[in-house]
């Protein structure tokens, strides 16, 4: 693993000095189709190696307000003990005032971290960007399922779900639908970022699912779903919600490297590194 993240200068990634957290999650034990996400942080941690540091964009170099990267968290015995032990470490950090973020990892990694975000900040927004719903109570016997991702953000936070195209009718019962933005309906809607961001309160979690983009531009994901979200569709949408709302924290779940395709980690790296600078910006 990299000593740093993205081989920054060692000063800026002392965790005395950063205001960035980054905590990497190898976790896999609960998707049910393509096998490898727990492969994902170290695909997205060596992209990202690989990046300019200079975001053209914003004008900024992100990385000068300092990033922590913290060891990769591997070795779960269940989906159980896995969602407590980033629910600990999650809390931990968003305490400390440092800005809390985090690469999967299959989707459930994101429970725990949702969970220490109600506790430390109460009432929230939990903005989702996804190709499915995962508001399943539970599957396969736990709710600590990838399938459940935000079954308990939905219960206890304003749940806004961005990028949506594909569910289990059972799902429909635990659905908002006045927050919910199925991909077929944004495609054509010229006012579609403006009616999300008129859904966020002040305080809101960001959770990305990279299947929420079309695989031609992210193929190397558990589940893709065609019909899916652009790159500057989600980064414009993003750029709109940082600069009237707190982040509080935010997470990239669902990365499943193909060594013989890398587009997908750096789409991932890429994204990550957009999003420090944008709130940073702001």
């Amino acid at each position: 693993m990299l000593a740093t993240y993205a081989g920054i200068p060692v000063e800026y990634s002392r965790p005395e000095f950063a205001r960035i957290v980054l905590l990497p999650v190898a976790y896999d034990g609960t998707s049910t189709w393509v096998k490898g996400s727990d492969r994902g942080p170290d695909a997205f941690l060596h992209a990202s190696e690989n990046m300019e540091l200079y975001d053209i964009e914003t004008g900024t170099e992100v990385y000068r307000q300092g990033v922590n990267l913290l060891p990769v968290m591997r070795d779960f015995g269940s989906p159980e003990s896995m969602t407590e032990a980033v629910f600990a470490k999650a809390l931990d950090i968003m305490k400390s005032g440092r800005l809390f973020s985090m690469v999967g990892g299959e989707h459930s990694v994101s429970i725990g971290a949702l969970r220490a975000a109600r506790q430390v900040f109460g009432d929230i927004t939990v903005l989702q960007f996804d190709a499915h719903t995962d508001l399943r109570p539970e599957y396969d016997g736990s709710a600590c399922n990838h399938a459940c991702a935000v079954h308990e953000a939905s219960k206890h936070s304003n749940l806004v779900q961005v990028g949506i195209r594909s569910m289990d009718v059972s799902e429909l019962e635990f659905m908002n639908r006045e927050n919910v933005f199925f991909a077929h309906e944004i495609q054509g809607n010229q006012q579609w970022m403006e009616d999300v961001c008129s859904k966020i309160t002040s305080r809101v979690y960001i959770t990305i699912d990279l299947d929420v983009f079309d695989p031609s531009q992210l193929p190397s994901t558990g589940t893709p779903e065609p019909g899916g979200l652009w790159f500057y569709q989600v980064t414009e949408l993003l750029r709109k919600v940082i600069a009237t709302s707190q982040v509080i924290g935010f997470d990239i779940v669902e990365l499943c490297p193909n060594p013989t395709e890398k587009s997908s980690d750096f789409l991932a790296a890429k994204l990550y590194y957009k999003i420090l600078s944008y709130i940073f910006k702001s």
